[in-house]
């Protein structure tokens, strides 16, 4: 049976078309090409993008993507480890004198081991207790900060010119942090957004991502998102928000710039599968983020005051700009292949005019 990476490579080789060749045309980079042809899927980043970059090069080469994807998880389930039983094909059955043996020596070894366990258990008095873990103090110095947290850690929030402290309290069906505001109790898995300065604007997001219920000593693997700066939006009902940015990271790309921010819609349209993930900043009444799987051709409108958190699988499957004030300015989110996550937003210069940017985030 012609195996799932064989197939890709003789229907690109049938039709003489090179890698370069591919790639312009697909969106899809080099080394992602050859990882499929090759069957080696350690470089993608996840099972998600191995099957979106799957239906695009089956599409591109005319081939049932349907029929990939049987061949490409028939090939995963190869992989799965086979166990011995099976690798053998006719195991000969032990003597039965053997197995008398094998039982009796069974019994016997369980036996001095529990004589052994009760004469040796040791006293109340002599259990040994785990020296105490010195507690951790963390400081947020950029818009996020992921580690794992014990019981008494803590984290320092800037926001403006205060300083804001949560302390990791506890850890049992769930894991309670105190803040500012009081206590939050999260369970795996699950986000909580909070308003650090109390002047009703979303702050900082806490999400609990990894942890064993009950299990202190493991401690919880916490990530902190701080919707930087804290801020409260500006002017009266109707009017947008904006923030200041010290940027020290890369250059942001400058797409508008005016003497008063104004609402602008960022339009994509899809050339190839893509997963797309979006999520409107300083917007209490639209929050929460949104991700679909996206084909050719088809398009999304987003419309935002003051800015637009944005991730795509592969930057140059989908068609991006921005239309707001009258105009409408295209722009490339990223190069060919690459995972991207940017936050579309505007920002005060230092002559207190007005841009809206695209700022990559690490």
């Amino acid at each position: 049976m012609e195996s799932f990476g064989d197939k890709l490579k003789m229907a690109r080789e049938e039709r003489g078309w090179s890698y370069d060749n591919v790639s312009r045309e697909t969106n899809i980079s080099i080394r992602y090409l050859e990882a499929l042809e090759k069957e080696n899927f350690s470089p993608f980043p996840s099972e998600p993008y191995i099957l979106g970059f799957i239906r695009s090069y089956c599409e591109y080469l005319d081939l049932d993507p349907a029929e990939l994807l049987v061949l490409y998880r028939s090939l995963k389930m190869q992989e799965q480890p086979v166990p011995m039983e099976q690798l053998l094909k006719n195991p000969s059955p032990l003597p039965k004198i053997i197995k008398i043996i094998a039982v009796i020596l069974l019994v016997a070894g369980l036996a001095a081991a529990a004589y052994y366990f009760v004469n040796n258990f040791p006293q109340r008095d002599q259990v040994l207790v785990p020296a105490a873990r010195a507690a951790v103090e963390y400081t947020m110095n950029t818009d996020f900060l992921e580690r794992r947290f014990y019981p008494g850690d803590s984290i320092l929030v800037s926001g403006g010119t205060d300083l804001f402290k949560l302390v990791f309290s506890s850890l049992s069906d769930a894991v309670t942090i105190t803040t500012p505001t009081g206590p939050v109790m999260l369970d795996l898995g699950q986000e909580v957004t909070i308003d650090l300065n109390n002047d009703g604007f979303y702050s900082l997001r806490i999400i609990a991502s990894d942890f064993v219920r009950n299990d202190s000593v493991s401690g919880a693997l916490l990530r902190f998102e701080q919707e930087f700066p804290l801020a409260p939006p500006l002017g009266n009902e109707g009017e947008v928000a904006v923030v200041s940015l010290n940027i020290e990271r890369e250059a942001p790309l400058i797409l508008l710039s005016s003497t008063n921010p104004f609402p602008f819609t960022l339009q994509a349209v899809f050339q190839n599968f893509c997963l797309f993930r979006y999520e409107v900043l300083f917007e209490s009444n639209r929050p929460g983020r949104h991700e679909q799987y996206h084909q050719r051709f088809e398009e999304l409108n987003i419309q935002a005051q003051n800015g637009i958190r944005l991730g795509v699988s592969n930057a140059q499957s989908v068609r991006l700009q921005v239309i707001g004030g009258g105009r409408t300015v295209p722009f490339e989110a990223g190069a060919a292949g690459e995972v991207v996550a940017a936050d579309l937003r505007w920002i005060r210069d230092e002559d207190n005019n007005f841009r809206l940017v695209l700022i990559r985030l690490d």
